[in-house]
């Protein structure tokens, strides 16, 4: 079955997936993990995928699943409401010091990144979470606190310090704050993060009771990471309660990291400016409940962004190739959606082992970033060709501003 935007990939009992892929790769073993999705009894309709498809934990990343009467929490993921922010300044390109490595020491230091690297025997504080957490992240926790309480009344080991302290935070691998000039030369400011420690550790916690009442009902599944949650249930029932306020701590973390990105960049250059001239925050691992075909579905876009009609979204590239800022067209097949960026071509290992630091340098020329042995596996030869993937979802979304980083800081 063809169609001129999208291919079909027919999997049993009329049941088929729906993929804006064309031009670009697809892993065989990503179309396995779709065709496993598609046959669980719930799916609503068919399950949508993104040209950045590739392969992940349970589903695969890049992917849009409808769901009718149950949730799968390793489609949501752990880095629940991972997602993009961007702000376009009325600073130009004119308007950039000199030396770019003053204003990315500058971003460093307001914004805590990276995490303690395992072989350092690390039992203290995260050095990727604040010390003493600044008046912004005291407020933005305020309105946040309450409802963690009452989730962790029911789940007490979710309650930590770190959750608290991660808040205004980038985290690690593929998350960055970056400074951009659009196509005309003003400057954004961009970033990527989600929902840290917190959303973690409520991720794995509900994939772990999905699994467990799998085998407590003797339920088979072709992937153990499709345990789902079924509607009605108290798990179920805790799990939407707990996703949606990791949603809102991941947006939150945004705001709060766009806040002190801002003040970092006034103390480098003084001129004066304002931000939000347009701004957008999406989440791109998330659950919510939307209306499609008829029906309310819960839809899971594990690696996918909101694309309504004149939405708009963030679709990055990688630390050496350009993103975009799109306006969604609002295509019911997609179930309203588009990719979450260019996706990854090879795991961080492969990248690891194909490329070499003088490969990266050459790579990110003209960004000032860190060039060391330990963002090898961010490279941009181990993404798809953002060109070729944009190209792919030119029925989903329209090209609004197109921008090329000069500084950006990877966890």
């Amino acid at each position: 079955m063809k169609n001129e935007n999208y291919d079909v990939l027919n999997v049993e009992d009329g049941r088929h997936v729906k993929m804006w892929t064309k031009g670009v790769p697809v892993e065989e073993v990503a179309k396995k993990q779709l065709t496993n999705t598609a046959k669980m009894p719930f799916i609503y309709k068919h399950i949508a995928v993104m040209p950045d498809v590739h392969l992940g934990k349970g589903s695969t990343i890049g992917s849009v699943i409808p769901t009718l009467g149950a949730v799968i929490p390793a489609a949501v993921g752990v880095d629940i409401g991972c997602g993009m922010m961007a702000a376009k300044t009325t600073l130009t390109a004119n308007d950039l010091p000199d030396n770019l490595s003053a204003l990315r020491s500058a971003i460093e230091r307001a914004i805590p990144h990276g995490m303690s690297p395992k072989t350092r025997g690390f039992r203290g504080r995260d050095e990727g979470s604040w010390n003493t957490p600044p008046a912004a992240v005291d407020v933005a926790w305020g309105q946040l606190k309450d409802e963690f309480d009452a989730i962790c009344l029911k789940t007490p080991k979710l309650k930590t310090t770190n959750n608290y302290r991660h808040l205004g935070t980038l985290g690690s691998g593929n998350h960055f704050v970056e400074v951009c000039l659009d196509e005309v030369g003003f400057v954004w400011f961009m970033l990527h993060s989600g929902s840290r420690g917190v959303g973690n550790a409520i991720g794995t916690h509900f994939i772990e009771l999905a699994k467990k009442d799998m085998r407590t009902h003797f339920i088979n599944l072709p992937d153990q990471d499709l345990a789902y949650l079924a509607e009605g249930t108290q798990h179920y029932n805790d799990y939407i309660q707990a996703v949606s306020w990791a949603q809102k701590f991941a947006r939150t973390n945004r705001d709060v990291m766009m806040q002190n990105l801002i003040a970092a960049v006034r103390t480098v250059i003084t001129k004066p400016f304002e931000t939000h001239v347009e701004a957008v925050n999406c989440h791109h691992n998330y659950v919510q409940k939307e209306h499609h075909f008829g029906k309310d579905v819960l839809i899971t876009r594990k690696g996918a962004v909101s694309a309504r009609p004149g939405e708009l979204g963030i679709i990055p590239g990688s630390m050496g190739a350009k993103s975009f800022i799109v306006r969604g067209k609002g295509n019911p097949d997609s179930f309203n959606s588009c990719s979450h960026g260019a996706g990854r071509t090879m795991s961080r290992t492969e990248a690891k082992r194909r490329y070499t630091l003088d490969d990266q340098i050459k790579a990110t020329e003209g960004v000032e970033c860190r060039k060391d042995a330990n963002v090898i596996d961010e490279i941009p030869m181990a993404y798809k060709d953002i060109d070729a993937v944009m190209h792919a979802q030119r029925d989903l979304v329209e090209v609004v501003h197109i921008l090329k980083q000069v500084v950006c800081v990877k966890g």
